[in-house]
């Protein structure tokens, strides 16, 4: 980083030189890694060979080696691409151009270029490591020793077509290898950003398998998971890319100080991945926290078993790191423009901390090796509904129980508490700054949230998956009432004012909201039609094609089905009722005739499945083997009378809602036109009356 070349200046060549090269600090992260694997090794016992098979020195010793290595370059690449989408600008400003004599309106950043060339070389070593990873990973699970036998070969197809754990490191073979492609031809900030959105996805296969896919709580063990493995990311990808800047980072400081470049990019930088840290901080510490008490029983077990010995280092190194970070922020930050800035304790402190986050990963990798103190393995008597929905059945469901029993959906316990906590600091800003926010739209936000947390976690959640019409209440909420008081929040224009813009050619959250809101991307799906159709035709395409089915079977489905409902009833009641810009928006007449047609259409699949003798998803709410004094048929008749009762009645809300805007609006316009005419004297008025009476004129017979 900048600071690199100060510590040359300050401190001498020698030991600015050491800062300077990455190599030490790579060759130091490797040590630190691969120690940790071998003591965690010995300590877990997996130099040993099987009990069953031995698949031989080299996969039991190069599986974790390999797993650190990707892990390690996953994160370095993503982390990569996020910065250069977000925190680097990818062209020098006009000032800085005219100062180097360079008049080329397209002069990349030198920093952005090594940011994306370091992206492009963890990219490779990532597809190279998720290779090594699924070849190793079958022949531990086989037994097999590494040869290019047949049988080796026949098995390993068979292990990647048909088998989970085969499918999702195929999965993040695939990603790896199109994110590295993509990565090496994209420039446009943008595309970064999409291509950054790819990459990410491959958390997904990752969090499905292990100790998440077979234990308790599935859907928790999951999502914790998976929330852990993006805040490292962005945590671990994010510091190791900083120390790899460090050279060009410490020549565009000494350009700075020779008046040949201005701004410290330096400062900014480090000030935007501080941001970043923290978020992802919180995150990992507080999903560490939830996976671990799945896995745990007791605390006892802490002290008591190899799996508890490892959390235990696991959440020492996390918070000795927590305190570097703080350090970095409140101490070494702010004092980077003074005279005696510590230019070579920042660098210290962020070697030491790649190191022992190197060590975290190395701990991480062989604590995904280790059997955890509480059983994966399913009941021997499990219940028809704990095989089908990975839960035991819940209680007969009663008025009080939708709203006591509660199963939380931490992925989006994590968005909403973020959602609502950024929502109060952005209201609070603006409200200091002297402008007025309405106190109705932060409770409308805040209700809206509470609803969507009910929704995702409590008695819909919980019941949504053994019967049809706790899932019709939870997928109507979901998309016709959590949205209404979401919209009259008007987040965007409360993001627009509170966040601040920036002026050095990046793109913060102001920038990729207004980008988003002016996109070919949101003109189509805020068309009025496309809104309308996308939001009614989404519930015949879905109950009545197997999406249906995926969404019941597959953990990943039921997440993305939350999130398609729920922003296709944004779209639809942000068209018709909400505050924020958009590149178009229907006349009043026309909203509604699009609420009439929707519940019209509302109404007739409910119709439909009131009245309809076959039952959805049979194979699934058919056996869930409750004894409730109803059969599965009779609930999903009760299901179409709640999409009836859910979707009319706040259709008729929001129609009354459009009845209001469209008076205000007309009062508004008259009162325009009033202002207008009193300082015009009416002349249009008597324009118009004047042209009138030219054309009786001219009508008359001569």
């Amino acid at each position: 980083m900048s600071t690199s070349t100060v510590s040359t200046s300050t401190q001498g060549g020698s030991r600015g030189d050491l800062w300077r090269a990455p190599l030490p600090m790579t060759a130091a992260v490797l040590c630190t890694g691969l120690l940790a694997l071998i003591i965690a090794g010995v300590l877990t016992g997996v130099s040993e060979p099987g009990e069953l098979s031995d698949s031989g020195a080299l996969t039991r010793w190069g599986l974790p080696v390999a797993r650190f290595i990707h892990h390690l370059a996953m994160a370095t690449a993503l982390a990569a691409v996020i910065l250069a989408a977000v925190a680097v600008p990818p062209q020098r400003g006009p000032r800085q151009r005219r100062k180097l004599g360079n008049t080329d309106a397209a002069a990349e950043h030198p920093i952005f270029t090594r940011i994306l060339q370091i992206a492009g070389l963890a990219g490779v070593v990532w597809t190279v490591a998720a290779v090594a990873v699924l070849v190793l990973t079958f022949s531990d699970l086989s037994g097999l020793q590494l040869s290019a036998s047949d049988s080796f070969a026949s098995g390993f197809f068979g292990y990647v077509q048909s088998i989970a754990n085969g499918q999702a490191w195929t999965a993040v073979v695939l990603i790896a290898a199109v994110f590295t492609t993509l990565v090496t031809a994209v420039r446009a900030p943008a595309g970064l950003f999409f291509i950054g959105l790819l990459g990410l996805t491959a958390i997904l296969p990752m969090a499905l398998v292990g100790h998440s896919a077979s234990g308790d709580d599935h859907y928790a063990a999951v999502n914790s998971l998976g929330l852990h493995l993006l805040g490292v990311v962005v945590w671990v990808g994010g510091l190791v890319v900083l120390a790899l800047l460090a050279p060009s980072l410490g020549r565009e400081a000494a350009r700075r100080r020779a008046g040949t470049d201005s701004g410290d990019l330096t400062e900014t930088l480090l000030r935007r991945y501080s941001t970043l840290a923290g978020l992802a901080l919180l995150t990992v510490a507080a999903s560490g926290v939830i996976n671990a008490s799945l896995r745990i029983e007791s605390l006892d077990q802490l002290v008591s078993t190899e799996y508890g010995l490892l959390l235990c280092a696991k959440l020492l190194a996390t918070a000795g790191l927590a305190l570097i970070g703080w350090l970095h922020r409140s101490w070494i930050i702010p004092r980077l423009h003074s005279r005696t800035r510590p230019a070579g304790m920042l660098f210290q402190l962020i070697l030491v901390e790649v190191a022992i986050m190197s060590a975290v990963i190395g701990i991480s990798t062989i604590l995904g090796r280790t059997a955890p103190p509480v059983s994966e393995e399913l009941p021997g008597d499990a219940s028809p509904a704990r095989t089908l929905t990975g839960y035991d059945l819940p209680p007969e469901p009663e008025g009080s129980l939708w709203f006591t029993l509660w199963r939380p959906d931490w992925l989006w316990v994590a968005v909403i508490v973020f959602l609502a906590a950024w929502y109060v600091l952005a209201m609070v800003r603006v409200r200091r700054r002297g402008d007025r926010w309405p106190v109705l739209r932060a409770a409308s936000w805040l209700l809206g949230l509470l609803v969507l947390l009910w929704v995702t976690s409590g008695g819909p959640a919980v019941y949504g998956m053994v019967l049809f019409s706790g899932h019709m209440i939870q997928h109507m909420t979901l998309t016709m009432v959590a949205p209404i008081f979401l919209v009259l929040g008007s987040p965007v224009t409360l993001a627009l004012r509170s966040l601040p813009a920036r002026t050095d050619g990046t793109r913060g959250p102001r920038e990729w909201i207004l980008w988003l809101v002016h996109s070919r991307f949101s003109k189509i799906v805020t068309h009025p039609i496309v809104a309308a159709v996308n939001f009614a035709g989404s519930l015949l395409i879905f109950y009545y094609t197997p999406i249906f089915g995926l969404v019941l079977n597959y953990h990943v489905g039921h997440e993305l089905m939350i999130f398609h409902f729920l922003a296709t009833g944004y779209i639809f009641a942000l068209v018709l009722i909400g505050a924020d810009p958009l590149p178009q928006r229907p006349a009043h007449p026309m909203r509604l005739i699009i609420l009439l047609a929707t519940m019209v259409f509302h109404a007739f699949l409910a119709v439909a499945m009131t009245s309809s003798d076959q039952l959805i998803q049979a194979a699934w709410f058919g056996n869930m083997g409750y004894d409730w004094g109803f059969t599965a048929l009779e609930d999903q008749h009760r299901g179409g009378e709640l999409m009836w009762a859910l979707g009319e009645i706040p259709a008729i809300l929001m129609s009354f809602a459009a009845g209001v805007i469209w008076s205000r609006d007309d009062k508004r316009e008259t009162k325009r036109l009033d202002r207008e005419a009193d300082r015009s004297g009416d002349a249009e008025l008597h324009d118009y009356n004047d042209m009138f009476a030219e054309m009786a004129e001219r009508d008359q017979p001569r």
